[in-house]
C-alpha cells in the first residue's frame, strides 16, 4: 500500500447529525470486521494508510465527499465501532481531535498495561509522527487531529490532519509502521492535501545532508521540495460532477443493480429480495472491503452508495443505509459461524461490477443518474442536515441506463 499523493481538501466546519453518526459507526464497524475476517488486521492498517481508500470510505459512509470533515468523522466513527470489540479484532484506535489527541499517550500506556504491547514505544512513535508533520515539515498546516491505530501485535498506523485557516485548506497525513524505516527519512505512506509548492521538508529521503548540517550547527539551506506525489484533487465545488468520477466504473455498478445482465449471476440469488437501490450500495461497500488500491483513484464515486449529509450528490437514503448495514453485519455474523454463502456473494459484487466495465458505455448520463437519485430519495427515507427529502413534482421516475 505504498501510496503517495496529494489532494486539495477544503476546510469545512459543522457537525454530523446523530442519525448519520450512529449509522457511520455501525457501517464502519461492519466493514472493518469484514476486512479482518478476509484479510487480517494488518490489512485494516494498510487501508487506513492509503489516503485515497480513506476518502472512499468516508464517501461510502455518507459524509461530504470532499471536505476536511471526513477525517474527523470517519476516525470518530471507527473509534466508537472498533474499541468496544477490540478484544476480538485485535485493533485499537487512540487519540482524536483537539483534547482527545493529547490523551493519546495516556491511552497507549493503558493499552500496553492491558495487552502486553510496548506502550512506551507506541507513545514514542505517536509523538515523533506528530513532531515530524507539525515541525520537521513546515508546510503551513498546524495539526489539530491525531489518531494512532495499533494492533495487539504492535503494528501501528497514524492518521492526522492539519489546517491552514488562511488558505481554508486541510492536509491529512498517513503513516504505516512497516513503511517507516526512519522517522527522519521519508517515513510517510502518503500525504493528502493541497500542493503548496516549495516547503521545508526535513524528512525527505534526500535531506540527510541538511539534517546533519542542522545538527552540526552549519548554516545551510534546509528547503527541499516534496517528492512528486500522485495527484488527487478534491475541488471546492460542493456538487459531484461527471469529471470527479470514472463514469465507466460508476455506470457498471448501476448496470449491475438495475439491469442484472444475463451472464453468470447465480451467486446473486443468495441476495434475492435485495432491491436494486440496496444492491447499488452493497456493490460499492463490497469494493471498499475487497477492492485493490487502483480502484480508489476516484473516491467521489463512492458517494453514490449513501449520498452525503449536505445533499451532494443526493440526500442520504436512510432506509437503504440501514438495510446495507443489516445485510453486511448479518453476512459477517453468519460467516463467523461457518455460513459463508452470503458473505461470499457480497464479496463477488465488486468483481461482477468490474467485469462489466469493459463493455459499458456511459453515454454522458451522469446528470441523469444524479437526478434520478435526487428524485427517488424520498422513497428511501432521504435526509440531509437540512431535513427530509421531498417527493418531486414530476411522476413516474425511472432510471434508464441504456
Amino acid at each position: 500500500m505504498n501510496r503517495s499523493g496529494h489532494a486539495d481538501l477544503p476546510l469545512h466546519y459543522g457537525h454530523v447529525p446523530k442519525w448519520l453518526a450512529e449509522r457511520m459507526t455501525a457501517l464502519g464497524g461492519a466493514i472493518v470486521e469484514a476486512i479482518v475476517m478476509d484479510y487480517g488486521k494488518s490489512a485494516v492498517l494498510q487501508r487506513l494508510s492509503d489516503p485515497c481508500w480513506f476518502q472512499a470510505l468516508g464517501c461510502v459512509m455518507g459524509m461530504d465527499w470532499h471536505s476536511s470533515g471526513i477525517t474527523t468523522s470517519v476516525m470518530g466513527a471507527l473509534k466508537r465501532a472498533i474499541n468496544p470489540m477490540s478484544g476480538a479484532l485485535g485493533i485499537y484506535v487512540c487519540g482524536g481531535r483537539g483534547t482527545h489527541s493529547r490523551k493519546t499517550p495516556e491511552e497507549l500506556l493503558r493499552l500496553g498495561d492491558r495487552n502486553g504491547i510496548d506502550g512506551k514505544a507506541m507513545v514514542h512513535h505517536s509523538r515523533l509522527a506528530a513532531k515530524v508533520d507539525n515541525t520537521a515539515i513546515q508546510d503551513g498546516f498546524q495539526l489539530y487531529l491525531h489518531n494512532f491505530i495499533v494492533t495487539d501485535e504492535g503494528e501501528w498506523a497514524v492518521v492526522q490532519q492539519g489546517m491552514n485557516e488562511q488558505s481554508r485548506m486541510a492536509r491529512r497525513y498517513h503513516w504505516h509502521a512497516p513503511m517507516v524505516r526512519s522517522f527522519v527519512d521519508a517515513p510517510h505512506a502518503g500525504i493528502y492535501g493541497p500542493n503548496q509548492g516549495m516547503i521545508m521538508n526535513l524528512v525527505h529521503q534526500q535531506a540527510d545532508v541538511t539534517r546533519n548540517s542542522i545538527v552540526n550547527m552549519v548554516q545551510r539551506d534546509p528547503s527541499q521540495i516534496l517528492p512528486v506525489y500522485r495527484e488527487l484533487v478534491m475541488p471546492d465545488h460542493h456538487e459531484v460532477r461527471a469529471k470527479d468520477v470514472q463514469l465507466k466504473r460508476l455506470g457498471a455498478v448501476l448496470a449491475l443493480a438495475y439491469e442484472r445482465p444475463p451472464e453468470d449471476f447465480e451467486s446473486l440469488l443468495l441476495l434475492e429480495g435485495v432491491g436494486p437501490r440496496t444492491l447499488q450500495s452493497l456493490t460499492l461497500v463490497s469494493e471498499v472491503i475487497h477492492g485493490t488500491p487502483s480502484r480508489f483513484t476516484d473516491p467521489a464515486r463512492f458517494s453514490f452508495a449513501h449520498g452525503g449529509k449536505d445533499g451532494h450528490p443526493f440526500p442520504v437514503p436512510v432506509n437503504v443505509y440501514d438495510e446495507t448495514i443489516g445485510i453486511l453485519k448479518g453476512a459477517v455474523y453468519k460467516a463467523k459461524i461457518g455460513q459463508q454463502d452470503k458473505h461470499d456473494a457480497i464479496r463477488k459484487l465488486s468483481d461482477f461490477a468490474a467485469s462489466l466495465e469493459k463493455d459499458f458505455e456511459p453515454n454522458n448520463q451522469f446528470d441523469e443518474w444524479v437526478q434520478h437519485e435526487r428524485d427517488t430519495s424520498y422513497l428511501y427515507g432521504g435526509r440531509t442536515v437540512m431535513g427530509k427529502a421531498k417527493a418531486p413534482v414530476k411522476e413516474d421516475v425511472q432510471l434508464k441506463l441504456f
